[in-house]
Formats: structure tokens, sequence, C-alpha cells
């Protein structure tokens, strides 16, 4: 009877999957279409010219080779097959011929920004695509449900992990407890700074709202005790990163991260039902 109520919560494999291949493709088709629309300040005489940033690039075999495929049209051609990839991989879903070319593009994107272009968006966007080749990967060498297995883990434990960190980082820093990191942040955010009257100059609201940010980071690996406590952790992850979204302008923070939560929810429920099998 607990099994079979159990259920109603629990993400199967395949629908787990389905998920994660379209909040996936939604997230990294929002990125490619903003690539596509910043091409005038990629050009030469632009302000993220490629002309600049291959001056870090040290070997002359790879700066030749890069500067072919960041060329303006080579590089448009490549993020417009990357959109089509994406397509591919709602449409179809995911194989090992749109994810490889999904993950080597993303590499090559990662290379024309020096790394990142956003941080922890780009961060989680290769965490989960990651994650959808080892699924191809081993589904390959192996069987499609172990890979979708070792993908869904894989995801989790580095999406709950940075959750974690996050948390403990903040724990171990004064301005963030005592609240004042948040008042600083906002005053540097979009709708900043903070007038002198903003209620959230008064040093309890941030306090407190800073706790609950940090008990909340630092309790993320609770949320695989549970189904129901991974949708309430989810549905609370996804508020927060609107609200960074709203704050600072960082749309792909909320697309990225949702893009994992599919394979934390698939993951507490696992756990879930090993536990109540052995109770």
């Amino acid at each position: 009877m607990t099994l079979d109520w159990l259920s109603a919560f629990t993400l199967s494999t395949p629908l787990a999957a389905r998920w994660l291949e379209c909040l996936f493709a939604l997230s990294a088709g929002i990125q490619t279409l903003e690539y596509l629309r910043m091409r005038p300040a990629m050009n030469q005489n632009g302000l993220w010219s490629w002309a600049i940033q291959r001056q870090d690039i040290p070997n002359a075999t790879a700066q030749k080779f890069f500067d072919f495929l960041f060329a303006e049209n080579i590089f448009t051609a490549l993020l417009w097959a990357r959109l089509l990839a994406l397509i591919s991989l709602v449409a179809l879903g995911a194989n090992l011929g749109n994810v490889g070319f999904l993950f080597v593009s993303n590499l090559a994107v990662l290379i024309r920004w020096r790394g990142a272009f956003n941080g922890g968006s780009d961060f989680m966007t290769l965490v989960v695509l990651t994650g959808l080749l080892i699924s191809q990967l081993v589904g390959a060498l192996n069987s499609v449900e172990l890979g979708w297995h070792a993908c869904f883990w894989y995801i989790t434990i580095q999406s709950i992990t940075s959750y974690f960190v996050s948390g403990a980082v903040k724990l171990l820093r004064p301005e963030w407890r005592n609240g004042s990191a948040m008042t600083i942040f906002l005053n540097a955010a979009i709708h900043g700074p903070l007038n002198d009257s903003h209620h959230l100059r008064k040093p309890w609201l941030p306090a407190l709202g800073s706790w609950t940010f940090i008990l909340w980071e630092c309790a993320a690996p609770l949320a695989l005790l549970d189904t129901r406590l991974a949708l309430m952790f989810c549905f609370i992850a996804a508020l927060f990163h609107f609200l960074v979204f709203w704050f600072f302008g960082l749309n792909r923070f909320f697309w990225a991260w949702v893009a994992s939560f599919p394979a934390i929810v698939w993951s507490a429920g696992q756990i879930h039902m090993m536990a109540q099998r052995v109770i």
C-alpha cells in the first residue's frame, strides 16, 4: 500500500528522461538564441572580439583552428546547428548523435567565452549535458536503463552538492550570517540601490532572509530522503532562482537549474523505494 501510494509522486525512468530532455533543450535553446542575438558584439570590432580573446591560446595550431571555428559565419552556423540539435532532442529524444554534437559544441562555446559566460548557469548546463552524454555512452555499452540511471545520479550528486556547498560557504561568512551580504547584493541589483526607507534596510529582515537561504541550502541532501521532500525542495529552488532572475536579471540560472530537477526527483524516489523495501 505504501509503495502504491508513493508511486503517485515517483517519476519513472522514461518520464524523468523526457522531462530532462525537454527542460534542458529549453534552457540551452534560450542560451543559444541569446548568443545569436549578441553576434554584433562578437564580431571583429565588437566588445567580445575573438581577435583579442585568441591571445589566451599560446599554441599556434590551436589558434588557427579556433580562428576558423570562431569566424563570424562559421560560429553563426554552429549556433544554428546547435538549435537544430536541441529541436531533435525534443522531437526524437536523446541519442549519441545529437547529444554528442551538443556536448562538443558546448565546449566550443565555453572556449569562446574563456571558460564561462554566465558562471553557475554554464556549470549546470555542462553538468546536465554531461549527464545526457553519460546516458548515451553507458546505454550503448550496456543498457539504456542503466545509462539513464547513471545520468540521473550524476546530475543529482552535482546539483545537490552545489546547493550544499553554497549554503556551507554562506554559513562560514559573517556577512551572510548577519545579513549584510544580502543588502550589499541587492544594492548592486538591477532594481538597486535600495532607498533609505526600504524595508530591506532593516537589519533583522536581511538576516532572516540570509539564514533562510543558508538553512535551505545546507539541508539540500535531505531532499533525497523522500520524493515529496524532493518536490518541495525543487519548488523552493525554482522560487529562489526566479527571485535571482527578478532582482539580478540572471534568467539563465533559472532554466539551467530547473533542468536538473527531474534527476533530483527521480533519485529521491529511488532512495525512498529502496528504504521501503528494506523496512
